[in-house]
């Protein structure tokens, strides 16, 4: 499989609209969307996230241009990625991606599997009753059935509405950095994030000493705008989803 790319991650708590302003977000393009998690029903119903416990993402985005749907192994190891689902590979209307999540809490191995949708597709997959997995694409079928099968997936619901507001690329330092706000539940948060991708010639070593040195410059940017990063150990889609659920059940 060779070097991987990192997807680096930092996030943010407390005034997400001021620590957006204070990171610049007023200089690219802004998009809007609603993000929606798929769960077992079973499990929702009493407050547990089988999937999500079992290294499985669902997640739906509508709005923004197109509509995609993404069956993700996060985290997950190489042993686990086999046949065709053992290297990247990218065929309209699909995008398969193997890399690295990095944040201050951890460092695990991730792969996604992207369906885009025409704008509108979705949003009765997550309507009350409907099943979000009937519009696993056949090959998400294929990755979820040879990379996690033992996982079940006997129904599922989905939770949300998560309001999200991403802007990319903007400039801190030399760093081109993505900025994500969600909103769910009572809770706000913001990430930010950069790519680190191998370069030609690179070793092991020398490429994981690179990604932590953009990693401590990504924090140091963030942290010379006044802008606190979160220092909780659960990531934000165990938080959002555990409050989706607790909301439900209200």
């Amino acid at each position: 499989m060779g070097l991987l790319p990192v997807e680096i991650k930092v996030n943010v708590e407390g005034d997400v609209a001021g620590a957006m302003s204070a990171l610049g977000a007023s200089q690219g393009a802004l998009m809007t969307r609603r993000i929606w998690f798929a769960e077992d029903r079973a499990g929702v119903a009493q407050g547990k996230l089988l999937l999500l416990d079992g290294g499985v993402i669902v997640r739906l985005r509508i709005g923004g241009g197109q509509d995609d749907l993404v069956v993700k192994l996060r985290p997950c190891t190489r042993e686990q990625l086999v046949g065709r689902f053992s290297a990247p590979f990218e065929v309209d209307p699909l995008t398969y991606r193997i890399e690295e999540d990095w944040s201050r809490n951890g460092r695990v191995l991730a792969a996604s599997l992207l369906r885009s949708h025409p704008p509108g597709a979705l949003p009765a997959a997550v309507t009350q009753g409907s099943d979000p997995a009937t519009l696993f694409d056949e090959v998400q079928d294929q990755f979820l059935d040879a990379c996690a099968h033992d996982v079940q997936f006997d129904g599922l619901v989905a939770l949300g509405p998560i309001s999200a507001t991403k802007v990319d690329d903007v400039p801190l330092e030399d760093l081109k950095v993505d900025l994500e706000a969600w909103s769910a539940a009572g809770l706000n948060f913001l990430e930010a994030s950069i790519r680190v991708k191998p370069k030609a010639g690179d070793d092991e070593e020398e490429f994981k000493k690179r990604a932590e040195r953009q990693l401590r410059k990504l924090e140091e940017a963030v942290l010379e705008r006044g802008v606190m990063l979160s220092g909780l150990p659960d990531s934000k889609t165990h938080r959002v989803l555990t409050a989706l659920i607790a909301a439900a059940q209200d």
